[in-house]
């Protein structure tokens, strides 16, 4: 029986359409997320992509490669050994979505799919075979981690870092095109600013995204080490990890130093030129200026107008 693959609409966001045809280059675009039998289409996005031809085919295991884009590094052991029983009771109910690459057939949206079917020592796997440029690819390969929650944070962080540097986009462009604010990408970004250790943690759940945010709230690495070390002694919960944040970040003799009302009036002024954060210190006659920043895409913002 041939199945039917309703479409969605959320690629919009993802790939500019023509006003004239309603089509994305290459790529048709539907009206509407419900398929011909009425029923609501809850297939993740890069399967509900209009095929490039002939609908769902057969192909060769071994003619499969992974996405080089998959933005995933990790695949829980247990629930792929669970899928591959299943795929070996039931079959694949949902085909993967590849791409033609020569005489190769490269995943787009699957991945898991493909390893248990591996495991279940398939030998041919229903696909839908679809045109999608370098960077359709990652960015389909990311919403189909994020919609599913398939990524953790530090993941998540990477892909978005991944498609800005390599496309050259901006971090509204990401977010537009991942569906998320220009806030969350942000957040996100920042978490890689962490000691290794500390996102390694993150990673494995040990900590959570409200533990990591309060952690860099505190600027000095060590001090971040430090407090990290102290959530897992003492297993503080994020309020409480949050109060200790603030405890650290209370500078002392603040009551005895008084505020330099120029040096303020100029923190003011490069704050709202620059767009970030701007503080300065005086000794003496001297002093310095430290300018905040968050992501290589901030930093080459504040160079531009540096040198305007």
């Amino acid at each position: 029986m041939a199945n039917n693959y309703g479409l969605g609409r959320g690629l919009s966001s993802l790939i500019p359409q023509s006003r004239s045809t309603g089509q994305s280059s290459g790529i048709s675009v539907p009206k509407d997320d419900f398929n011909y039998f009425g029923a609501k289409n809850t297939a993740p996005l890069a399967e509900r992509i209009s095929p490039v031809s002939g609908g769902v085919q057969e192909v060769e295991l071994i003619r499969i490669v992974p996405n080089p884009h998959q933005p995933r590094l990790r695949f829980d052991e247990t629930k792929l050994q669970e899928l591959s029983e299943s795929i070996k009771e039931h079959g694949i109910i949902q085909p993967l979505v590849v791409t033609k690459k020569g005489a190769q057939y490269e995943i787009i949206a699957g991945e898991r799919r493909f390893q248990a079917s591996k495991l279940a020592g398939l030998v041919r796997v229903p696909v839908i075979v679809r045109e999608a440029s370098e960077q359709q690819k990652l960015e389909l390969a990311i919403i189909e981690n994020v919609q599913r929650h398939d990524l953790d944070v530090i993941e998540e962080a990477k892909s978005y870092l991944r498609l800005a540097e390599e496309f050259d986009l901006s971090q509204d462009e990401v977010a537009k095109k991942m569906g998320k604010s220009r806030s969350a990408v942000a957040n996100k970004l920042r978490l890689l600013h962490l000691p290794i250790e500390i996102q390694k943690s993150l990673m494995e759940g040990k900590i959570t995204e409200g533990h990591a945010k309060a952690i860099l709230a505190i600027a000095n690495p060590e001090k971040q080490r430090a407090l990290y070390e102290l959530i897992l002694k003492n297993s503080w919960t994020v309020r409480q990890t949050e109060a200790k944040t603030k405890e650290i970040a209370v500078k002392p003799y603040t009551r005895s130093v008084a505020t330099d009302p120029e040096a303020k009036r100029i923190e003011d002024i490069l704050t709202g030129a620059f767009g970030t954060k701007v503080k300065i210190s005086k000794h003496g006659t001297g002093g310095k200026i430290v300018v905040d920043y968050y992501s290589s895409e901030e930093l080459n913002n504040i160079l531009s107008k540096v040198h305007a």
